[in-house]
């Protein structure tokens, strides 16, 4: 049986998708708490992804080396860079770049230096498994969050988005960095802190790798919804969905 990887970028989406295992058996590995167990007829490794590339890239390495996965999936939130990328969107990965990789002049800006590649895909198999997924759970989600979230962060029409997803190591959250990020990579949907990491890493170990991201703002000045509670709220409730939808697509 293949093991999977279930990766969360926050606590409430992990215990969201803890809820659906009958069997998690909690461990622990250079700090960091694995949960295996089982998933939808899946043999399944549960765990944060800590914040920032290189506790991605960690995290990545011990789910392939120490836990023996064969294949990763990643669940978190985002902020919206593309046009038409609203809060409550969905976004399936494509591909990765590192934004704030620059080792110019030495190599191109975004080059990751000694790989010959600025951009790393996701695999194509479980991103089609995760865009269908969320097609599902976006067609049912007024009954998913309820009338209240969906009137509270205006979830009327949430769509699914598919393609650049860009990560480094700051949180943006002005308009000034957000249209820089636009300027610089003008095919970018969302900007997050995990995803190129472990893209990366799991090319490296021959690891097919795919991410979902919830878009929790526009990262941008205007960035000022409850996050805390939109994680709780609608953020969670898409993750745990949309895995469990995958997982029966695979």
């Amino acid at each position: 049986m293949i093991r999977t990887a279930i990766v969360s970028a926050m606590h409430e989406e992990l215990a969201a998708v803890l809820d659906l295992m009958p069997d998690e058996a909690r461990t622990e590995a250079f700090g960091r708490e694995f949960w295996v167990g089982h998933l939808h007829g899946h043999e399944v490794v549960a765990v944060l992804s800590r914040i920032g590339k290189v506790a991605a890239a960690t995290t990545a390495t011990l789910l392939v080396e120490r836990f023996g996965v064969r294949r990763i999936l990643f669940t978190g939130v985002a902020g919206g860079l593309g046009p038409g990328v609203a809060v409550g969107d969905v976004v399936v990965a494509r591909d990765f770049v590192q934004h704030d990789m620059d080792a110019s002049p030495l190599f191109p800006r975004h080059e990751v230096p000694l790989t010959g590649l600025s951009r790393f895909p996701a695999d194509d198999t479980l991103s089609s498994a995760l865009g269908r997924a969320t097609q599902a759970v976006l067609a049912r989600a007024p009954d998913l969050l309820g009338p209240q979230a969906v009137a509270e962060f205006g979830l009327h029409t949430p769509r699914l988005h598919m393609g650049l997803v860009a990560s480094g190591d700051r949180f943006v959250a002005t308009t000034a960095e957000c249209r820089a990020l636009q300027a610089a990579l003008p095919d970018a949907l969302a900007v997050e802190m995990e995803g190129a990491a472990f893209a990366q890493v799991c090319r490296d170990c021959g690891v097919p790798f795919a991410a979902v991201r919830t878009i929790s703002d526009r990262a941008d000045d205007a960035a000022h919804v409850d996050f805390v509670r939109f994680i709780q709220s609608v953020a969670s409730r898409y993750s745990a969905a949309v895995i469990g939808e995958a997982l029966k697509l695979l």
